[in-house]
């Protein structure tokens, strides 16, 4: 990867550059540069059409070890949609396969064993740390001609009628556009003003991410263990200065999470290690930690008048099954595919036909994944016998039957039901 201090230099003066003229003219304006509008901006671009991303972060913030500690597991289905875009050359040497997945139930005899080599040669997916992700995805935006982000900036105004989209920015740019792209974030300021509601409640739970170092190899298994407080994950990330660590994804109920993040590191470690169990063998942090307070939320409707809601801007999910920006992938390919095949017929793209498709395509996948992820929390997050008795003979079950347990893998892979191209390791 490019230098990042320089290379963060390079793209602000690419931005700044831009505001010498008071209009800009492009087919799709996304708001939000976080990792999913960097993704759908860079998947449009790649294809030619003509993109501009803003974002009220200054993009060097977003990239310090400091802003986002956390690592993400991209499913084997949204690593085809990286590798079509032409990011995974960037991020090859930095991600951490799955090859297995193991799924417990406290300390229950009965679990869930997934194995890559059941379904094909290819890992379950991968875990690559957000910032290392971050990175890759501003090199490749800096290589696409069409493609401008500006940054820091804001939306000031904006006209969506059924000739266009005219936005007007904090620094007084205006970007004329056939379509708006929302990708500002589960608590988006563009989908509140756009009118459209949101269904959402509070898990009463909050979880905390970090990762630590281990004296045993990972073997590159993740592990995902229900406890009464929520789901404890550990996730294996690729080893660094030959030493093993993986990603931790705690989760537990926001009465006791106070006193948890408040521990000394070393009683920190001492909790970790109780939950852990000794199969990593002694553990070190390798870093600082993250806490983030835990609900689902879900639009109501995902497009408006030349206007179109994606990843968590539409939807944000427990965290139980790592589907969170998986399922804001699926987003962008399915969208992107809508829009490119569109304007390769001469249509307008952002008329709402074209639009409509997008969300008739995902809506119902999407509230079928929340609705799962959040039956799982509930059913997982009690220490209740009957209920415990049930859940583990399922899991035994499950982990019996092949084509069943065959079935579950393709799931989390993402490759399974109505997929985008991309998905599918198809070009756009």
């Amino acid at each position: 990867m490019l230098d990042t201090v320089s290379y963060v230099c390079r793209l602000v003066d690419m931005s700044s550059s831009n505001k010498n003229d008071n209009i800009i003219e492009v087919e799709a304006l996304i708001v939000g540069g976080g990792l999913v509008g960097l993704t759908l901006g860079i998947t449009l671009a790649s294809v030619g059409l003509p993109v501009v991303i803003i974002d009220r972060v200054n993009p060097q913030t977003t990239i310090t070890p400091e802003f986002d500690g956390r690592a993400t597991a991209i499913a084997n289905g949204s690593a085809r949609v990286l590798k079509g875009i032409g990011l995974w050359e960037a991020i090859n040497s930095y991600v951490c396969p799955i090859n297995d997945i193991r799924v417990s139930d406290g300390d229950s005899m009965l679990f869930l064993h997934y194995d890559h080599r059941e379904i094909g040669n290819e890992p379950l997916g991968y875990v690559i740390e957000n910032r290392d992700l971050r990175l890759a995805l501003l090199e490749r935006l800096y290589s696409l001609d069409n493609l401008t982000m500006l940054a820091p900036t804001d939306v000031s105004s904006i006209t969506r009628n059924s000739s266009g989209v005219s936005t007007l920015t904090s620094d007084g740019i205006t970007i004329r556009s056939r379509v708006l792209l929302a990708c500002d974030g589960r608590n988006s300021v563009l989908r509140e003003e756009a009118g459209i509601g949101v269904t959402r409640w509070s898990y009463k739970q909050t979880s905390i991410v970090c990762s630590v170092f281990h004296d045993l190899p990972h073997n590159n298994i993740a592990h995902e263990r229900f406890l009464p407080g929520g789901p404890f994950a550990i996730l294996p990330m690729k080893d660094l200065t030959n030493r093993y660590r993986s990603a931790v994804v705690w989760t537990d109920s926001n009465k006791l999470m106070p006193g948890i993040i408040s521990l000394d590191d070393e009683s920190f470690v001492s909790e970790l290690m109780i939950r852990f169990g000794d199969i990593l063998g002694s553990l070190e942090l390798a870093g600082p930690r993250w806490s983030h307070p835990l609900g689902l939320s879900h639009a109501k409707k995902y497009v408006d008048c030349r206007f179109a809601l994606v990843g968590d801007a539409a939807h944000a999910i427990h965290p139980i099954a790592g589907q969170g920006l998986n399922m804001g992938i699926r987003d962008i390919a399915a969208l992107a595919e809508v829009l490119i095949d569109a304007r390769r017929l001469g249509l307008d793209i952002g008329s709402p036909n074209i639009i409509g498709e997008y969300e008739r395509w995902r809506i119902f996948d999407n509230l079928l994944l929340a609705f799962v992820t959040d039956a799982m929390n509930r059913l997982f997050s009690n220490k209740i016998p009957p209920i415990r008795a049930i859940r583990d003979v399922g899991l035994g079950a499950v982990n019996k039957i092949a084509p069943l347990r065959r079935d579950f893998m393709r799931h989390a892979t993402g490759t399974m039901g109505d997929l985008p191209r991309l998905v599918r390791g198809k070009p756009l």
